[in-house]
């Protein structure tokens, strides 16, 4: 008996979740058991993370002696989490000041300028969160001014490591902590529960911050396994029953049950709006008012800042487009406007990879020189694409998928011609084509109810532990597809297939193969399964991602 036939013996579920389970390393009754009603038991002792003793130990004394603390974080959903976390957790306790660096004046991580604010105000304690890790010079300029660091990091540790007086990184090689994939909130809290269970607090004292994890877990795009899972788990739990205001205001039309793809489509957006188009510490007042009166107008100013961010993004992207039109490159997109809003960059380059599937950069003017966001396609290493290009830049940084860069004026046209090089060299033929990978070939007749009710309890969904997609064979028009949406962009199928099950679908933007699919022609199709709710009744449906002619 092969595991897929043990465990659907074992759970008793029907084959399409056995397999689906296998596949993400669960093959037993026990580790099915709880990953399906995770335990708050199963969460890591804090204290098994490297120099989490000196952190406590120093913030305790801190707080003994009356010090005052600055609770310091990046602009971004994980960074403004993890400082509102942090600071709702000490201000009780302690005088303390948030501070999050301006994303134009000062860009990523630990500045010169933040740490001046802190010397100015007295400052003799800086715990930085979702940053610092490669903030060598900026902690050896603190320590200068009587200031210590406590570095709350997940981004990997450069060869040289700050003289911070705790580092809490377990990326770190010589940290013993049993997961790596937190994200920079997730540390934040493993710092308040070991500062709490000291005190022997229980699991009820460390709820009421689950929200703010759960939803920098979400944005931050980081492994869904273990125990991100269960915080996640827990945290959607928390904000369906008693989310925090700020979060609350922006989830409120919500009817259905929140789900990790509200936090990253609804609520992340907007509290990155914040520090894209003004100011980061905006999103911390949100996450950390504690009335309906005081959240209406940073809410309200935050929407605002949002809807600001779409137009310019929709704005910048056609112009970006137009661009490409007249390139002559065929391997990469590089993109210049002096005008461009450099906070959404970004966003921008990742809408252009939609259009045209290449490594994609987008630079603006950013006061003397020109910032750009990068991105890339699936499997292509473009941070290594960039070491290619070095001395066409001033900087560079970054991963795999996704990195920034500045240079002079006069570099780009080498850079442009450098990095075209580049990418043709080292991409394969078969990174320039989008391919869509499914987890199971199933019938139609398959997707019972009882099915996808179990598959629903996989959530929540994330990076390791995706949505399950799914492909089908030899479908047909049953007689009712069409044309749907404003403009009949979009196209609703009725189908059936060799199994006989008929099912509707809904296949975003794919209107032009109603032709196709009204000539019988048979096709296959990849999709998630969803619960479709009309006129209080509710069905299963088909979310279609592609549509291929057999």
């Amino acid at each position: 008996m092969d595991q897929v036939e043990a465990l659907q013996e074992a759970l008793q579920i029907p084959k399409l979740v056995a397999t689906l389970l296998v596949q993400r390393g669960i093959s037993s009754f026990e580790t099915a058991k709880h990953f399906f009603r995770p335990q708050w038991e199963a969460l890591y002792d804090p204290y098994l993370m490297k120099d989490m003793n000196l952190a406590v130990g120093r913030i305790e004394k801190a707080l003994q002696e009356k010090e005052k603390i600055m609770v310091y974080g990046d602009y971004d959903v994980d960074g403004t989490t993890a400082v509102a976390l942090v600071y709702s957790f000490l201000s009780p306790l302690a005088d303390v000041v948030s501070y999050i660096p301006d994303r134009y004046s000062e860009g990523y991580g630990v500045s010169k300028k933040g740490i001046e604010e802190a010397h100015a105000k007295g400052i003799t304690l800086i715990i930085a969160l979702d940053c610092g890790i490669k903030a060598v010079d900026q902690v050896a300029y603190a320590a200068s001014l009587g200031i210590d660091f406590i570095i709350c990091d997940h981004h990997q540790p450069g060869e040289v490591l700050p003289q911070a007086f705790a580092i809490l990184d377990p990326k770190q090689s010589d940290c013993s902590y049993p997961f790596d994939g937190l994200c920079g909130c997730g540390i934040g809290f493993k710092l308040v529960q070991a500062l709490l269970q000291k005190q022997g607090a229980t699991q009820e004292t460390l709820i009421p911050y689950l929200d703010l994890v759960a939803t920098a877990i979400a944005a931050d795009i980081v492994p869904m396994v273990d125990e991100n899972r269960l915080l996640t788990y827990f945290g959607l739990q928390h904000m369906q029953q008693a989310p925090r205001v700020g979060i609350a205001y922006f989830l409120k039309e919500l009817k259905q049950k929140i789900k990790v793809s509200d936090l990253v489509f609804k609520l992340a957006p907007r509290i990155n709006a914040a520090g894209r188009m003004e100011h980061g510490l905006n999103a911390v007042r949100l996450l950390t008012s504690t009335s309906v009166e005081a959240v209406k107008p940073i809410a309200r100013a935050i929407e605002f800042n949002n809807s600001e961010r779409r137009s310019k993004d929709e704005k910048i992207t056609q112009e970006a487009l137009n661009q490409i039109a007249d390139s002559s490159s065929d391997y990469t997109t590089v993109v210049f406007d002096p005008q461009w809003h450099k906070g959404v960059i970004g966003i921008v380059a990742s809408r252009l990879i939609e259009h045209h599937y290449r490594p994609t950069v987008v630079l603006t003017q950013s006061g003397e020189v020109l910032a750009g966001s990068v991105r890339s396609v699936k499997g292509f290493d473009v941070y290594r694409a960039l070491e290619a290009c070095q001395e066409h830049m001033i900087q560079y940084g970054g991963h795999k998928y996704a990195a920034g860069l500045t240079l002079a004026p006069d570099q780009l046209e080498g850079f442009i011609t450098c990095f075209e090089n580049a990418v043709k060299e080292q991409i394969r033929p078969e990174q320039r084509v989008p391919t869509l990978d499914y987890d199971a070939a199933v019938s139609l007749a398959e997707l019972t109810p009882k099915t996808f009710r179990i598959m629903e309890q996989m959530a929540p969904f994330g990076p390791q532990n995706m949505r399950p997609v799914l492909v089908t064979h030899q479908c047909k028009d049953s007689g009712g597809s069409r044309a749907v949406g404003q403009d009949n962009t979009h196209l609703r199928l009725e189908i059936t297939d060799a199994s006989g099950a008929k099912f509707t679908g809904i296949a975003f933007q794919q209107a032009h193969h109603l032709l196709d699919v009204k000539s019988q022609r048979p096709f296959s199709i990849c999709y998630t399964l969803e619960e479709n709710q009309f006129n209080n009744q509710s069905s299963l449906q088909l979310k279609i991602k592609a549509l291929k002619f057999d």
